[in-house]
């Protein structure tokens, strides 16, 4: 069972996570409405239970969590990407599947102290992520296979360094992407 605070976008998203996880500790942040005081709260949290950020895989869930990791550096983060999250358009937790969500959650990721600065935009280009008709495509499968979500590239090689991804694990995960082993 998960110990932490969750930290979702939205009353929808909670209620989602909590079908997908059982009883969760959770709070939602309404959006940009992210105040000051819920800020303090969730930074006060990270200290006595630990923290998930679990946002929408969208450009207002990325500067949402941005916000986040600004006061608590040591949250941890979970991430879904857009294809397994939107459903008529919409883009959100709530509207992925509960095996999805509990999926993302058995891959819990953690901001390094002092990433390392172990990828390069060649090791993208090398595994065909950057500068190919499938790029995008490729990166979506190896995001959702590393558990860092789907991005442009300059942000899968912020995400892949920020993390800890070894080269080993991504060399191999990149390998069964490329093979079509896109589970």
């Amino acid at each position: 069972m998960i110990k932490e605070l969750i930290v979702v976008e939205g009353k929808n998203d909670a209620h989602a996570v909590r079908l997908a996880l059982g009883e969760v500790d959770i709070i939602w942040t309404d959006g940009f409405g992210l105040t000051k005081k819920k800020l303090e709260y969730i930074a006060e949290m990270a200290n006595r239970q630990g923290v998930i950020v679990f946002t929408d895989p969208d450009t207002v869930g990325e500067q949402i969590r941005n916000r986040i990791r600004g006061h608590v550096p040591q949250a941890k983060h979970v991430y879904l990407t857009r294809k397994v999250a939107t459903k008529k358009g919409d883009i959100g937790v709530e509207n992925a599947a509960l095996e999805e969500i509990r999926r993302a959650f058995s891959d819990i990721k953690q901001d390094q102290a002092t990433p390392d600065q172990k990828f390069t935009i060649e090791d993208l280009v090398h595994t065909g992520l950057v500068g190919f008709a499938r790029a995008s495509e490729n990166r979506l499968a190896l995001g959702r296979k590393l558990g860092i979500g789907d991005s442009n590239a300059k942000q899968f090689l912020h995400r892949l360094n920020r993390f800890g991804i070894s080269r080993e694990q991504f060399f191999q995960a990149a390998e069964e992407v490329q093979r079509g082993d896109f589970s």
